[in-house]
């Protein structure tokens, strides 16, 4: 397969990620609002917010190394999660807002 067929496949399979993002961060809109921006003042706003940091967030109350505050709340969310589940909703939240949405 030539560079050009593989680099043109990758902004359909970026863009179906993006899809499978935002119907699987449906439950996250409840307190972090339909467009990743909060309307309550503790908790964060996710819009283009960084992957990495993200997934790393995500997987840290899985193992519970947030635990401070409302992170009882994140930790029942995060367990239902894969950890596919957790990379096509922090990409999501990283493109949404940005030129490539």
């Amino acid at each position: 397969m030539s560079l050009a067929a593989l680099t043109s496949s990758l902004p359909s399979y970026a863009d179906d990620q993006f899809d499978v993002g935002k119907e699987k961060a449906k439950v996250c809109m409840t307190c972090h609002g339909e467009n990743g921006i909060s309307s309550i003042e503790s908790y964060p706003n996710l819009r283009g917010q960084k992957m990495t940091y993200m997934i790393s967030s995500l997987k840290s109350y899985q193992s519970r190394e947030r635990s401070g505050g409302l992170a009882v709340l994140m930790h029942q969310q995060a367990d239902a999660l894969s950890e596919q589940d957790i990379a096509d909703i922090s990409y999501y939240y990283s493109k949404l807002g940005t030129d490539s949405e």
